[in-house]
């Protein structure tokens, strides 16, 4: 099976350059036999900064590349000359990227618009030449100062996809089904649970060529905060998300305890997004007739607008779109700040590593004696 393009999580070690080390030249010229010290500074060694892309939508090139390092400064020169700036290493990540400290998982910085520059790692700053260390009493330093060392860390850089609407359900609740109808995206769907492995991304159509970006993660079960089916791997792209629209098909069991269970699953994984606007979608909803959608509409919380949809027949979908759009451009949820907790970075490199399968080796099969032909081959 081909390994999917699709990396939000990566692990990386960068270096900053170190500063270039000050000069303790002294002037020499022609009938000038005591000219002073004139050693100049040395170069700044290079920053390790992260840049935001929107052409990005992976972190699969770094995925090969986890070891950047910047340029050191050079030292400076005679005639007070400085030493050249070390050369700055730029990684470019998309959008919504979050870059944490890969020891302690402590929160260094996110990234949330195009060409935004944070400089993650500075590079040590060059040392001072003898020229400025000269002095009435010390008019011949024969010292400088040396370069600023290197800082090297090991950062974790995760990808937490933006959309205006992040779908939310359990395995086959017909997510990427709608996604695929309403949108030119084409996902994975297939009869049987954890069909869709890697976040979707669509752009939904609406009237006068206006549109809206749509996001399809993984299934949600029951004890995914806990690590359960796919655990927390994928329910931090949620919270880019303006709008959460949670599916429960309508031949579930329970309708309303579907979405308890998913909605206390968000809750569990970050308080805060139980304060993002939600919208319940009840999919599949070609097997009932006007009467059934009252009687399932009566037994849900009033608290929630609640929308009845078929992919397939395609019933409510538009109605689905005017929903979402009225709340996308209401202004009180198209503000997504978040504060960012500090991640386990044992847990989540216990998910990301890939499972290896050491080769069994065979083992002989025992001999039947009572089989073999003991005569003599005459």
């Amino acid at each position: 099976m081909a390994e999917s393009n699709f990396v939000d999580y990566v692990k990386i070690f960068c270096r900053s350059g170190k500063g270039g080390p000050g000069s303790t030249h002294f002037h020499r010229e022609k009938y000038i036999p005591k000219g002073g010290p004139d050693g100049g500074d040395g170069g700044r060694g290079g920053h390790v900064i992260l840049k935001a892309n929107k052409n990005l939508w992976t972190l699969i090139h770094l995925k090969y590349a986890r070891h950047i390092y910047a340029g050191h400064g050079e030292g400076g020169s005679r005639s007070r000359s400085f030493g050249k700036d070390g050369k700055d290493q730029i990684i470019e990540v998309p959008v919504g990227t979050v870059a944490y400290d890969g020891e302690t998982g402590e929160f260094l910085c996110e990234l949330a618009e195009h060409d935004q520059k944070i400089i993650l790692l500075k590079g040590g700053r060059g040392g001072q030449g003898n020229w400025h260390f000269r002095s009435p009493t010390n008019q011949a330093p024969h010292y400088a100062q040396p370069g600023e060392p290197v800082i090297e860390k090991t950062v974790v850089l995760e990808l937490k996809v933006l959309a205006d609407v992040g779908l939310v359900g359990f395995p086959n609740a017909g997510k990427s089904t709608l996604l695929s109808v309403i949108s030119a995206a084409k996902p994975e769907i297939a009869n049987y649970p954890f069909t869709t492995l890697v976040p979707n991304l669509g752009i939904v159509p609406y009237r006068d060529n206006r549109s809206f970006c749509m996001a399809d993660i993984p299934g949600i079960i029951e004890g995914a905060h806990e690590g359960k089916g796919l655990g927390l791997r994928f329910l931090r792209h949620i919270e880019r998300n303006a709008i959460l629209l949670f599916m429960v098909p309508a031949d579930c069991d329970d309708i309303k305890k579907e979405f308890d269970i998913l909605l206390n699953e968000l809750g569990q994984y970050n308080p805060e997004l139980l304060d993002k606007q939600r919208i319940l979608a009840i999919s599949k909803c070609d097997m009932l007739d006007d009467e059934l959608m009252a009687d399932v509409k009566n037994k849900l919380p009033d608290n929630i607008q609640t929308v009845f949809i078929s992919s397939v027949s395609g019933l409510g979908l538009m109605d689905l779109k005017d929903v979402l759009w009225e709340e996308i451009n209401k202004e009180e949820n198209r503000v997504m700040t978040i504060s960012h907790r500090a991640i386990e970075i044992t847990q989540i490199e216990k998910e990301e590593e890939p499972v290896d399968l050491e080769p069994v080796e065979e083992e002989d099969e025992p001999l039947d004696y009572d089989e073999l032909d003991w005569e003599d081959e005459k």
